[in-house]
Order: C-alpha cells, then structure tokens, then sequence
C-alpha cells in the first residue's frame, strides 16, 4: 500500500514542472511581534536599549524594503504576511517547497548573549508562525555565529525540529568563516544534519569591499560576489571539509559566473604553495564540487545564450545549483523565464527542484 501511494505521488509530480524555492525572505509583521517569542528577561532591554549591529549599507531609499512595487500585503512589510505569501509565491508557481530565509541581524550583534536571544526567538516565531501553518515551507536555524559555542547550542536546540533544514549566516563575517571560531558551529550542523547557508549581506570587520568604503549603494551590491570568494577560499583552505568531511554550504544570492575562475585560481595557487597546506588532502577544486550549493539567484545573463552554457560546463556543478526567487525583492525571479532557453530538461528539472530535495531530503 505504502509502495502504491508513493507511487502515486511521482506520477503527479512528473505532471508538472516541479518548484523548490530557496530564498523566501520573511519578516515579522510588527515590532510587537517580538514579545511573543522573546524570553521575558529581554523585554525591558528591547524596548530601551534595542540592537546593537555594526554600521552598514541600507536598502537603496527608492525601493522601500527592496521589494516588488506589488508584494506589499494589506497590512504589514512585504513577507510579513503568510495568506499574502501563499497566495502570490507558493500557489501563483504552484510550488513544492520554499525555504524561508529571515534576515533579521541576529548575527550582526556585538551583545552576544542578546543575539542569542534573538536567535531562539525568531527561530520560534518561524516554527510558529510559518511552519506550523503551511506544510510547504521550511525554515532555516537562525544563529549568532560570531560566537561558535552559543551557535552551536542554538542548532542542538533546533534539531529535532522536522521544519528546520539549514543554518542561515549571511557572508560578511567578522572573521573569514574557515577560522577555527566558528568550527563548534560545523561540527553542530554536521551532528544534526544541516548544511551551512551563506546569504547576501552583513559589514563584516572592516570596508565592506577589498578596497576601502564605497561611495554607493550599487559598488556595495555590485561587489557582494567578492565576499563569497573569500569565504570559500577560506573555508577551503583552513581545511574545513577536511576537519568535516559531511558538511554541505549553500550559498546563496552571490551569483555564480566567477565559481569556475576561482577554483582554477585556487587550484594554481596550491600548486605553488601547498607548503602551507599540509592539510589539504585534494585539490581546492574538488572540495568545492563536492561541498558547495549555490543558488540560481541572481542569474548572470551573458549577452549571448552559449556563454551561459559555456559557464556551467566550466563549473561542472549542475548537480549544485538550486533554483531560487528572493521573493519578495525587487529583483525577483520567476520560475518560468529564470533559466535560459534550450536547457537540457533534466539540467532544467534538476535546478528548479531536484538538486534542492536531495540537499534538504524534502519528499
């Protein structure tokens, strides 16, 4: 019976194109909304002393939220509102799954123990609010990582949690994220069987570029990529998958064109200076395909539809890109026009659903 029953949901899955997006921001719909979740002792301390978070860029002013003109629901920021979100994301693009991606500063915070009680807050507030009212979405374990044992405990609290899929940190750490800091947070996720996923965002230690501070909210946006790069240098070369040989990163909202160039460069610069990496059992380039998800959005587009091909055969990961909106900003994707035409259907498929269920073991 139970053979005839899964059998029957392949058969109407192969019906339809199959969608699994993994970027679906969500927000609380008021600063009230805080009380609910957060424990009690930090009530007086939210309401007069508030965060503390390291100085960065802010959304571009002509894009309220950075979100779509059209996502706003009738009372709330945009993604605050779940009948909304249904409605215009998960029925409009009749999808399988969306992985929630909140990004609300808990790990921007210099008070520790009041990131740590952010954390289990929102994470409650998603399990509540979100998970426990649509059976399609899942949500990601929201950490203050800056501090590798609360991190840690934070992801064991969450574990047994079935709506919990990844832990959610965004790129620009204080530190590169291969330094040993953060290593009780991989040895935490490896142990509940979470990827790591990496998202657009964060001011780090220092400049937010490799070259001092920009003048403009587009160098800012623009040269994110670059933070990626270096986390995955980093955790590359510290030999972090060495030290976990199981853990999975997804990033997520950094493209994906300058994957294969670096992993060439990576693999060059071994080759002359290995001396310093005894620990190093590969070359870089296999622990990046072996290791690494990415996210289709944003997409780079080359002005031709071969260079597009072009770029994923150089890469060799299609079994790693997963297919993704960033609902509700601004430059949201559309499962119908996100990949280009004349796509190998089974590549097409994959990246849109498959490559994602196999990562989260989503039904």
């Amino acid at each position: 019976m139970a053979d005839t029953l899964i059998d029957e949901v392949k058969i109407e899955r192969q019906k339809k194109t199959a969608v699994i997006d993994c970027d679906v921001h969500v927000t609380m719909k008021s600063g009230d909304m805080w009380f609910q979740y957060l424990a009690e002792e930090w009530h007086d301390y939210h309401r007069t002393i508030g965060g503390r978070g390291r100085i960065g860029s802010a959304y571009p002013r002509a894009v309220p939220n950075a979100a779509r003109h059209d996502a706003w629901p009738p009372s709330g920021p945009p993604g605050s509102d779940l009948e909304f979100l249904r409605a215009q994301l998960l029925d409009e693009w009749d999808m399988d799954y969306g992985i929630l991606t909140p990004l609300i500063g808990v790990g921007g915070q210099q008070n520790l123990r009041y990131a740590e009680a952010m954390g289990r807050a929102v994470n409650d507030w998603q399990a509540d609010a979100w998970l426990g009212r649509e059976p399609r979405l899942r949500g990601s374990v929201i950490v203050p990582y800056e501090n590798g044992e609360l991190a840690a405990a934070e992801i064991d609290r969450m574990g047994d949690h079935p709506g919990f899929v990844q832990v959610l940190l965004v790129v620009r750490t204080m530190e590169p994220l291969g330094n040993r800091k953060y290593w009780k947070m991989y040895e935490a996720a490896v142990r509940n069987g979470f990827p790591i996923a990496i998202h657009f965002g964060g001011t780090g230690a220092g400049p937010i570029t490799g070259a001092g501070k920009p003048s403009h909210y587009i160098e800012d946006h623009g040269g994110m990529p670059t933070a990626f790069q270096a986390q995955v240098t980093s955790l590359v070369y510290e030999g972090v998958f060495e030290a976990f040989p199981d853990l999975k990163v997804v990033l997520i909202e950094g493209g994906f064109a300058w994957m294969s160039a670096l992993m060439w460069r990576l693999d060059n610069c071994y080759q002359k200076l290995k001396v310093e990496l005894s620990h190093l059992k590969r070359l870089p380039s296999e622990y990046v395909r072996d290791h690494f998800w990415i996210s289709t959005q944003p997409m780079e587009e080359p002005p031709q539809r071969e260079y597009f091909f072009q770029m994923m055969d150089h890469m060799d990961m299609n079994d790693k890109l997963m297919f993704a909106t960033d609902y509700p900003h601004w430059d949201f994707d559309a499962p119908d026009v996100a990949l280009p035409s004349g796509m190998d259907k089974d590549v097409r498929r994959n990246i849109l659903a498959e490559n994602a269920r196999a990562l989260y073991q989503l039904a």
